[in-house]
């Protein structure tokens, strides 16, 4: 290695002294060769490192400064504003059809990504940054490398991961995660400008991730959504799970503290529940949960937030907003920019008629090569920020080397005609089979047809790297592992009457956190539906009076709470017709499908299409 590193500055090669692991040292001559950088950095855990990597983001045109000393923003190229699913592959030692996944040929897929990534770095700076996936002295984390030639990207990173570099001079030999990227050629506005030869590749066998072409930080962050398509690849083998969830505690009675984990698809209210004010944020989106003596538990493998910024407002997203008008440092991606402040879509307060956003120079009206017309900000604008700004973090939680103890799992779903606004599963199966059935119902305002459901278990399936029926077959032998089994519940906060108003309050979903949180203690009772456990009226009742000072209406929990089974068999038989086409699909799911098919039938032969929930009140 030292005689590739010769023509570097002295001092970063000093900073490599002391780290003693040949795979580490493997990959660095590999890739310094292969991306031929005139410049390496090596990020150590020094302040000045870190201000640094920022000041080279703003000299270099990859962020701009805002008014707010510690706040910057970033633009991507207009067309990489998003994941690219065409062009992400996960890289398998045999090319095989498996369901969902874009599968390329270990051999033929590094060959690609190897000669689209030779000399990228020439007349550039590599940066490297050691990190940790979840607290340092965590059984529980994964170590990692990122090589990149973007500072944003770095920068990024530091704000959103643990720094790691002592944890790598004090573990020798240390296994590590591997992610290598190159944003390309650049354009004028500082944006990746080949998008035809962009990849964002997965060697599952090297655990290594790789992005070429793209500045996306959801492509290029290593750690983010890379490193998630990884992991799930690793529980799977190791046993245990890696999901895109949230971890958030909710305060119980006396002091009491049951923390939660929650997987929804974007624009079902994942963010806004986890920041709920009043209960406590780990974190908003990837846990790792692992059995430790019969018990389940989870770490959030993150220190920061990649949020999208579209639609937060003061009065929906008090704890967000008062964050992003905070002194922290923040970087904000794909927004407007006017007069050194940052502007988004639904932000409840008047936006300027100019600025510069990811189109460039921006104007009301203002329309792309396509026709249509650009907004101020991209729906998929977001902001960076550490855990560390939410008032309502809690710390020791996040910084737990053992975790916190799971006591529910809740999947969130979109659908504005089936499914009740909170439901219990009957048990740890039935729960898996819920997660694996996750509909999310497109929206009007977002995507301009209306009522379209996309098929997303357990709200994994953009980032999908392994089988989808041993996904699920390993979360069903999850169970086996531990003496204490975490409630698993659904909630849709969608859901709506005939005249298509909602059924609920935005504000309601706090009171069925607390409901959950009892339930997990067993210190209120349920009634018992083919569907699952649905809370008591007179529980509800309590709780709204208790949390809020509301009076909650005995109609408004039968609208609320009725069976709807036309279609929550229609939906049943859309999941099967899903299911009962991959080979692998544990026989649980189709079991659990199949019984709650003849139940619902059962019911609508006794009690009608619609059934009330105090029909089983009655029936007892």
């Amino acid at each position: 290695m030292k005689s590739n590193l010769e023509k570097f500055d002295l001092d970063e090669i000093k900073k490599l002294d002391g780290i003693k692991n040949s795979e580490l040292f493997e990959f660095l001559e590999f890739y310094v060769e292969l991306l031929n950088p005139s410049k390496i950095f090596v990020v150590s855990d020094k302040k000045e490192d870190f201000d640094l990597v920022r000041k080279r983001a703003l000299e270099e045109g990859e962020e701009g400064r805002l008014k707010k000393e510690m706040h910057t923003y970033h633009f991507d190229n207009y067309y990489d504003q998003a994941r690219d699913k065409e062009n992400t592959k996960i890289l398998l030692p045999k090319k095989e059809e498996l369901p969902f996944l874009n599968v390329m040929q270990r051999d033929e897929g590094l060959k690609e990504i190897h000669n689209l990534l030779r000399n990228q770095m020439a007349g550039r700076t590599m940066y490297i940054g050691f990190f940790s996936l979840g607290p340092l002295e965590s059984k529980f984390s994964e170590l990692a490398v990122q090589i990149t030639d973007s500072p944003y990207v770095m920068h990024s990173e530091l704000i959103l991961y643990r720094n790691a570099y002592k944890k790598f001079k004090n573990t020798p030999d240390a296994k590590f995660l591997k992610f290598v990227h190159s944003q390309g050629e650049l354009d004028e506005r500082k944006t990746s400008k080949n998008l035809k030869n962009r990849r964002i590749y997965f060697d599952l066998e090297g655990l290594t991730g790789f992005a070429v072409n793209t500045q996306y930080a959801g492509n290029t962050v290593g750690l983010k959504k890379p490193g998630f398509r990884i992991t799930i690849s690793k529980a799977l083998k190791e046993g245990w799970l890696s999901e895109h969830m949230f971890l958030m505690g909710v305060n119980g009675p006396k002091g009491r503290v049951t923390y939660f984990t929650g997987a929804f698809p974007s624009m079902c209210g994942k963010t806004s529940t986890c920041t709920l004010p009043g209960e406590r944020l780990v974190g908003d989106d990837l846990v790792f949960i692992k059995p430790v003596d019969g018990v389940a538990r989870a770490i959030n493998i993150e220190a920061g937030v990649f949020g999208i910024i579209d639609g937060i407002n003061k009065k929906d997203d008090p704890i967000i907003w008062e964050v992003l008008h905070s002194d922290s440092e923040i970087i904000f991606s794909n927004v407007l920019v006017s007069e050194g402040k940052p502007y988004w879509n639904g932000m409840g307060e008047e936006i300027p008629e100019r600025g510069i956003n990811h189109s460039g120079e921006w104007w009301k009206g203002k329309k792309d090569a396509e026709g249509k017309e650009i907004p101020p900000s991209h729906k998929n604008a977001r902001f960076t920020v550490t855990l560390r700004s939410f008032p309502n973090l809690d710390y020791q939680a996040l910084e737990s080397s053992e975790g916190v103890e799971v006591g529910g799992i809740i999947f969130g779903g979109r659908d504005s005609d089936t499914c009740p606004p909170i439901c219990e599963s009957l048990n740890w199966k039935n729960g898996v089979m819920k997660g694996a059935s996750i509909e999310s119902e497109t929206t009007a305002a977002a995507l301009g047809k209306e009522g379209i459901r996309t098929f997303n278990a357990m709200s994994i399936m953009e980032f999908l790297s392994v089988d989808l029926g041993k996904y699920l077959e390993n979360y069903i032998k999850f169970e086996d592992k531990l003496k204490k089994v975490p409630k698993v519940f659904t909630v849709n906060y969608f859901l709506k009457d005939k005249d298509g108003r909602y059924l609920n309050e935005k504000t309601d979903k706090a009171i069925w956190l607390k409901w959950m949180e009892l339930r997990v203690h067993n210190e209120v009772d349920a009634i018992n539906t083919p569907l699952g456990n649905i809370p008591r009226y007179e529980d509800l009742k309590r709780l709204f009076k208790e949390v809020q000072g509301k009076e909650y209406k005995r109609e408004d929990y039968e609208k609320q709470f009725t069976i709807r089974i036309p279609e929550l068999l229609s939906k049943n038989e859309r999941i099967r017709n899903i299911y009962e086409r991959i080979n692998t699909t544990p026989r649980e799911i189709l079991e659990e499908l199949e019984r709650e098919r003849k139940e619902l039938i059962e019911l609508r032969s006794k009690a009608g299409d619609y059934v009330s929930p105090f029909y089983f009140y009655n029936s007892r």
